[in-house]
């Protein structure tokens, strides 16, 4: 079974960063894709990233391009989310997932894991 554990989340300010980090533990990893996804209170979990995990291809929410940044380091299986130009409409609880099979990368229903999220504030 493969678990994965997010970290980095936090209090920031508006137009500050964080990066949130997510470790993968359990069998042998090679899933297809891994992906962040967000959710805030009162609203549907969304897409933000997706990044292969072979071929390092990423993928991003059009309205967080060039905010945010994917990345993975497939020796230590973590991925991580670099944020920058934080604003308080980022506040959410962020997912990590993970896809082992070729499909799409956006779609919640594609991910075969989870972690169990780490919360994002940002003040204004």
């Amino acid at each position: 079974q493969v678990q994965l554990v997010e970290s980095g989340g936090g209090l920031v300010q508006a137009g500050g960063s964080l990066r949130l980090s997510c470790a993968a533990s359990g069998r042998t990893f090679s899933p297809y894709v891994m992906d962040w996804f967000r959710q805030a209170p009162g609203k549907d979990r969304e897409f933000v990233a997706a990044i292969t995990w072979s071929g390092g291809s990423t993928w991003y929410a059009d309205s967080l391009k060039g905010r945010f940044t994917i990345s993975r380091d497939n020796a230590k299986n973590t991925v991580y989310l670099q944020m920058n130009s934080l604003k308080p409409e980022d506040s959410a609880v962020y997912f990590c997932a993970a896809a082992m099979r070729l499909g799409s990368v956006v779609a919640t229903y594609r991910m075969d894991y989870w972690g169990k999220g780490t919360l994002v504030t940002v003040s204004s």
